[in-house]
């Protein structure tokens, strides 16, 4: 039975599985577990603290000082924004009820969730915390987005274009993959978000870019990184956050989850050194920034495979992501001539999608079967199936943002003035600076 084709029963979703008789939340008696509820509890806090404060600082390390409370704003922003409307909406939309295509209202406001109650999902840790560790997948990802139009986008439009697009790309995706969609049916693995964040974020990124054009004098103003300090705090803060990213994705904890945390570190560890190398051997010298970036290439590459692979092949997944992010970040980005201020694309949609076509290649019964699910090793069949959910996400979401940009920037506009632009976003919109 190739991976992805599912047994009476379950069904791989996410690092879980499903009943194959699937019921939207499962009943109020059903036991819940306090050691997989403790680690969900930390992981949720990992997972958050991957966005405040790490991205927030990763993020305002790489751009310019008049620009850096402004950026730093656009994290604290987003999690307040997605934290309202995932409890409001979101969490309903992505993961109630058996839709091919979108959930169902059924926890709208979160009504009928329980104290003791669980999803079918997580069925043993409580519903509450199921749907909090949810909130900070969710959370995180858009905040990712902001990062291609870092230095010229209005926070107004901001918070109106990550809002809607929580609503009408992530939720939708979230649910084709990990809420019974089409894609989950299909067998498409996903282990803890490279198509769902990564790819889907990514390629956001890139067509806001293109969409918004470059930045003021980009090609000819030095526009270097003011503090790869707060950088590497920030890249810091994401590597260990990330353990809570894919270790919680097995929703338990248990072997899985450990092996998830094993191939996590070896693949930022490879990625970190393989883009040194390869920045080292093209520009003769090995950056801070460069190994930083390496570090979140190896990360978001092993996303999707951590819950099916072993520790060689996180070896390869990082080492190949060092130096293909490091191309895509550098001479595609030359040659195609897009501004993507943070590298978005470059190495989160590159490496997501390397990491999730080769999850088809690696992932295997060791692992991804260990609690007898039928599950066996990579195979051509679930490359192509791995390939059906990349191409699905790419269309998704380039087509949907690309319409939710230009509903935006009819509506109130999506960039700042050129005197705002050179003068600097955070004096400009704000009101504030660094001294």
């Amino acid at each position: 039975m190739p991976i992805g084709k599912f047994s009476r029963r379950g069904a791989a979703i996410g690092g879980v599985y499903l009943l194959s008789e699937r019921v939207a939340y499962a009943a109020d008696k059903s036991p819940i577990d306090t050691g997989d509820t403790a680690w969900m509890l930390m992981a949720t806090a990992l997972v958050l603290m991957m966005t405040l404060p790490g991205l927030a600082l990763f993020y305002g390390g790489m751009v310019r000082k008049k620009n850096v409370l402004a950026t730093v704003a656009q994290s604290l922003g987003t999690a307040a924004l997605v934290s309202v409307l995932w409890v409001v909406v979101g969490y309903t939309l992505a993961f109630s009820g058996e839709g091919a295509y979108i959930g169902n209202l059924g926890r709208f406001l979160l009504r009928g969730l329980t104290v003791n109650g669980v999803h079918t999902n997580a069925p043993t840790v409580p519903e509450c915390v199921y749907m909090m560790f949810q909130m900070t997948f969710a959370i995180i990802t858009p905040a990712l987005i902001v990062g291609a139009v870092a230095d010229r986008l209005k926070f107004s439009a901001m918070l109106w274009l990550l809002g809607l697009w929580l609503l009408l790309v992530y939720c939708p995706l979230a649910h084709w993959v990990w809420g019974g969609g089409f894609l989950q049916k299909e067998g498409v693995l996903d282990y803890a978000g490279g198509i769902v964040v990564h790819i889907n974020a990514g390629i956001a990124g890139l067509v806001a870019a293109i969409y918004m054009g470059p930045r003021r004098h980009y090609g000819s103003e030095n526009m270097l990184p003011h503090n790869l300090v707060l950088t590497v705090i920030g890249v810091s803060l994401l590597w260990v956050g990330w353990f809570g990213f894919n270790g919680g994705s097995a929703v338990a904890s248990n072997g899985r989850a450990g092996m998830a945390i094993t191939v996590t570190h070896v693949s930022a560890a490879a990625g970190a050194l393989s883009w040194m190398l390869a920045e080292w051997f093209v520009h003769r010298r090995p950056s801070v920034l460069g190994l930083a970036s390496g570090v979140v290439a190896g990360l978001g590459a092993i996303t999707p495979a951590s819950g099916y692979v072993e520790v060689d092949a996180a070896l390869v997944i990082g080492l190949l992501a060092g130096v293909l992010c490091f191309w895509a970040s550098t001479t595609l980005k030359r040659k195609l001539g897009y501004d993507d201020s943070l590298d978005v694309f470059g190495v989160h949609g590159v490496g997501g999608t390397l990491g999730t076509l080769l999850t088809g290649v690696f992932a295997t019964a060791a692992v991804a079967g260990a609690d007898g699910s039928g599950l066996i090793d990579g195979n051509s069949r679930q490359v192509l199936v791995q390939g059906m959910g990349v191409v699905a996400a790419v269309l998704w979401s380039g087509i949907v943002t690309w319409i939710i940009l230009k509903v935006v920037d009819v509506i109130i506009g999506l960039r700042v003035s050129t005197e705002t632009e050179i003068e600097g976003l955070d004096q400009a919109l704000h009101g504030e600076q660094l001294h």
